[in-house]
């Protein structure tokens, strides 16, 4: 290939490789969510592009892979146009995880061993909260399975406000045994986290969403990256990846009906063979689409700088006491962003507008470099918070394994996210302090038994 494209497409790929190789000098999970963010960004911002312009499809209804603006601008300027903030994103980034970990190494030994100590890996009152919260989320489950009120991938709203909170517990539940979970034996370990990890399958073949069967795989590689790789541990994380890379066909074939199948088809045909594997995980992975929409609305065409700050402190208040409707930035970006370029008025949908393409159009190349820095801190915070003694903070954690914000939403969609799951995490502490309240009880009347 040769044109203007390759080169940009070849600055993310470097930017890409930069933070990968800084990802294996960090211990920890942090070195888990760099490498997931890579391959993340991989498949959107060089993948996808690298198929265009090998390809060059023409663009046609059911078929999102070729973007009707990039043909019209001609795939090789249009995606080397595109590209530049999302390059110029990338290498900001890079920079500041090449930075953190000079930093770290510098430190290492000085402030901590690789391996940290995990405080509620050894708390039996959390590890008993994690499974009454479990058990609480997949009653709320099975009742929104029953009354038919469970959520869909892509919808803005649930159909059940209620049902819904109480959904979130089990997600909770299910990635926090994943990861703080320890046992004596490692057939149990094998034996629970398989029985977890099927679990949050089965949710994602209910809710037609690849999201719960994801955040299990990646709480996976978080444990291991926390109790110490070993061979099995790599084996076994490889291994996940590669069934979730090739069965991610198979999760949204989940959402289509026969006749939308053959359709596919008939779509794929048009394609090389080659390719044919991976063109359901490249529709999927849509940040290009993003990158497009930034740049045909272009800096400062969305939101002005108070309206931020304003819609991200709303989105930290509970609905209930808001008395409003919350400000959702996914639809917004579909309506008022995309909307721009593309006819949106007969769609109702919630995209995911990245960060640095989010930061582009809310301030051009400085809120880029803003966007990126604030993924780049909460980065930072997440991995604070695995090892916390404070139960928010883990829970938090917890939270944005399942949730892709640290992948493919902005600032204002991770600020929503956070929202949303407070009242989950108030939710949890209390049934920790219950938890912990009802040992002390059991424990008290176990001595009072002694005594007599």
């Amino acid at each position: 290939m040769t044109g203007a494209a390759p080169p940009q497409v070849a600055s993310v790929a470097g930017a890409l490789a930069v933070i990968v190789l800084a990802a294996l000098w960090l211990p920890g999970p942090i070195r888990v969510v760099l490498i997931a963010q890579t391959a993340h960004w991989s498949l959107s911002y060089v993948a996808r592009p690298v198929v265009l312009l090998w390809v060059r499809p023409e663009p046609h209804f059911g078929d999102n892979l070729p973007d009707p603006r990039l043909a019209a601008l001609g795939y090789d300027p249009g995606i080397a146009t595109v590209l530049r903030p999302v390059a110029f994103g990338l290498w900001v980034y890079a920079a500041l995880i090449v930075g953190y970990a000079l930093w770290a190494r510098s430190r290492r030994g000085v402030e901590q061993p690789p391996h940290r100590p995990i405080p509620f890996a050894e708390d039996r009152t959390f590890r008993q909260t994690l499974v009454v919260v479990y058990a609480l989320g997949t009653l709320g489950r099975l009742a929104a399975v029953a009354t038919g009120t469970n959520g869909r991938a892509g919808e803005l709203e649930s159909p059940n406000a209620v049902l819904n909170l109480i959904g979130i517990l089990a997600t909770i539940g299910a990635v926090g045994l994943i990861v703080y979970l320890r046992t004596d034996r490692t057939r149990d370990t094998v034996l629970i986290l398989g029985a977890l990890t099927l679990g949050e399958l089965l949710w994602t073949a209910a809710t037609q969403s690849k999201t719960p069967i994801m955040g299990a795989a990646l709480a996976i590689a978080v444990r291991c990256a926390m109790t110490g790789w070993t061979r099995a541990n790599l084996t076994a994380v490889l291994a996940i990846a590669a069934l979730g890379l090739g069965g991610f066909g198979w999760l949204q074939s989940l959402k289509a009906d026969a006749a939308t199948k053959a359709e596919a088809a008939v779509t794929d045909s048009s394609y090389p063979p080659v390719v044919h594997p991976f063109l359901s995980l490249l529709r999927r992975f849509d940040g290009l689409e993003a990158a497009t929409d930034a740049y045909y609305a272009g800096p400062g065409s969305w939101l002005t700088p108070g309206e931020v700050v304003s819609h991200a402190a709303q989105s930290l208040v509970p609905s209930q006491l808001l008395g409003a409707e919350k400000f959702r930035s996914g639809a917004e970006w579909a309506m008022r962003v995309r909307g721009q370029s593309t006819d949106m008025s007969q769609v109702s949908v919630s995209l995911a507008e990245g960060n640095i393409n989010e930061g582009y159009v809310l301030g051009g190349y400085g809120g880029v470099v803003l966007g990126v820095s604030v993924t780049f801190l909460l980065l930072l915070l997440w991995t604070r918070s695995l090892y916390s003694r404070m139960v928010p903070l883990p829970v938090f954690a917890l939270a944005l394994i399942e949730v892709p914000v640290l992948f493919e939403r902005g600032m204002l969609g991770t600020v929503e996210t956070v929202g949303k799951y407070l009242q989950a995490m108030v939710l949890v502490w209390i049934t920790y302090l219950l938890v912990g309240e009802y040992r002390r009880q059991v424990a008290g009347e176990s001595r009072t038994a002694q005594w007599v």
